[in-house]
């Protein structure tokens, strides 16, 4: 993305109605504000209004703020129309201009000087860049400043935009056709095909062209493609879903591409498809995960027959490097919400810390240690299905318990680490996944305790005292009239969970060492996520 200080480049661009529009002739009468929108883009469409407030503020000074569409004339005509936009609409009808400017994502904004030289940029929608923008415009044109995006408008502070046309892999560069642009396509471009000079290290030819930034990939050649999709009987361009915030078109071929990245085998496949369909569902709010500051990343959780025939562990160190299915499986998940998402650590990703599990999160359930049913079958499924959960989680917080031989026992030892997921005195608002060792949970069914009756217990065991609310102005304390008092071993506290089903239980590790595990997820509920089971089917 072309950055502050840089000489702007020049070009020429039709308006939808035919008209030519020169930048090097519009910039040189005062600063220009050139604004690279989609068509079907929400956040574009978001910012379109306060487009058009800042137009009217510089009203004396028309044609400042210009709109370029990355789509073709019938779509723009329609945007257009649709949102009453008077500003001047150009057409950049084979991308040159994105090319030119090279935004990561759109609505992508560039304020240009009488200098020809970019005043400021910004990606995405937001209100901070266009109060900024605004005050830079009005101030230079010796106009009063205003503000055009206040803070309680019913408009978020900000929102990621989607990926520009022109990094999308695949895209035909000639927009000149008037077919709408499908927001659920049921079929996409094919993957491009890139040629490559002999001699070239295509190890670090991939890492270079972003493929995967931070660790080497296993290059994805044609013929390697080409052996995973005959392991899917699915058409190679079968959009299995878009992927958020960027909403890049996840197709078979492109999710095969990503695996061979990621050192899987052909036949993982069958796992990654559903995987795929599973965080495109919008309650599992994938958008969220992405590009929140929290730590949060999809955690696969496989349950059910497939995770034993396609070697995936269940056992000692499953969170660590113990299995190729598991760490490939996981990688190249992440490489496609990355690849085709867009969110890219410190642009879109803003996690302040980062998480170990955005490299891999793939579990297996261990069915033959669980001395309950396995998740599959709790959630609804027949026994010999076989699904994948997922589950916007943190890192892992262990448990050792050494100690208890009763249940009850165990149990309030879990129940003191759960409170503290998300941050200690908020409650309500927070799924969190328990894993339970091999040895924990025979200790738990040898005194009597079911799954259910588990999650229960710690459900009316799990809570915040109230003195730990005697130091207001911390996190928590300012929504705790909202939360249940209970009552804990004679103690009043507050209930850490809304409701029973915000606890998962999950049977794996090994079989030596009584250690389980909690792992606390993001907010749950509207505006957050929602653990999401899909089963693994074609």
């Amino acid at each position: 993305m072309r950055a502050a200080g840089e000489l702007a480049p020049s070009f020429t661009l039709s308006r939808a109605g035919g008209e030519r529009w020169s930048s090097d002739s519009e910039t040189a009468r005062g600063p220009v504000l050139l604004a690279i929108l989609e068509t079907d883009c929400p956040t574009c469409r978001l910012l379109v209004p306060y487009l058009k407030r800042l137009d009217e503020a510089l009203s004396s000074n028309p044609g400042r703020v210009i709109a370029i569409s990355q789509d073709p004339e019938d779509d723009t005509r329609q945007m257009v129309e649709s949102l009453h936009i008077e500003l001047p609409t150009l057409l950049d009808r084979n991308l040159e201009v994105s090319r030119l400017f090279d935004p990561s994502s759109v609505p992508a904004l560039f304020l240009i000087g009488t200098d020809g030289r970019i005043q400021f940029t910004g990606a995405g929608f937001h209100k901070g860049d266009l109060n900024e923008i605004a005050t830079r415009m009005l101030v230079a044109l010796n106009l009063e400043p205003q503000t055009i995006a206040e803070p309680n408008d019913g408009a978020p502070e900000s929102k990621p935009g989607c990926a520009s046309r022109h990094l999308e892999l695949g895209v035909d560069v000639t927009l000149d056709s008037a077919a709408p642009i499908d927001l659920r396509p049921e079929t996409g471009a094919r993957a491009t095909r890139m040629a490559v000079d002999d001699g070239t290290d295509l190890y670090d030819y991939c890492m270079e062209a972003g493929f995967s930034p931070c660790l080497p990939v296993v290059p994805p050649t044609a013929a390697r493609v080409d052996r995973f999709l005959a392991a899917a009987p699915l058409s190679p361009d079968l959009v299995v879903g878009l992927i958020p915030p960027c909403y890049g078109a996840a197709t078979v071929e492109k999710i095969a591409a990503n695996a061979v990245m990621a050192g899987c085998r052909p036949e993982y496949m069958e796992v990654l498809v559903p995987l795929v369909r599973a965080a495109c569902d919008e309650r599992f709010n994938l958008h969220g995960l992405q590009a929140t500051t929290h730590s949060a990343t999809p955690l696969t959780i496989v349950s059910g027959k497939i995770a034993k025939r396609l070697g995936l562990t269940s056992g000692a160190g499953l969170f660590g490097n113990t299995a190729r299915a598991n760490s490939s499986i996981g990688r190249a998940f992440q490489l496609v919400i990355a690849n085709l998402g867009g969110a890219l650590p410190g642009e879109i990703d803003m996690s302040t810390l980062g998480n170990p599990g955005k490299f891999s999160y793939c579990i297996a359930e261990d069915e033959a240690a669980n001395p309950w049913e396995p998740l599959h079958v709790e959630l609804g499924f027949e026994p010999g299905d076989s699904t994948i959960t997922l589950f916007g989680a943190a890192g892992i917080q262990e448990v050792s318990e050494h100690t208890a031989r009763a249940g009850a026992s165990l149990l309030r030892t879990i129940a003191a680490t759960l409170a503290v997921v998300w941050s200690w005195r908020v409650c309500g608002r927070v799924d969190a996944v328990l894993i339970v060792s091999p040895e924990h949970a025979a200790t738990l069914a040898t005194d009597g305790f079911s799954k259910a009756n588990a999650r229960e217990f710690l459900f009316e065991h799990t809570g915040v005292p109230l003195r730990a609310f005697d130091h207001e102005g911390t996190e928590g304390t300012q929504i705790r009239h909202t939360y249940e008092e209970i009552v804990i071993d004679g103690e009043p506290h507050y209930r850490k969970f809304s409701d029973p089903s915000q606890i998962r239980i999950v049977v794996a590790g090994g079989t030596a060492g009584k250690f389980s595990a909690v792992i606390g997820g993001w907010p749950s509920g509207p505006g957050g996520t929602q653990i999401v089971t899909y089963p693994v089917a074609w």
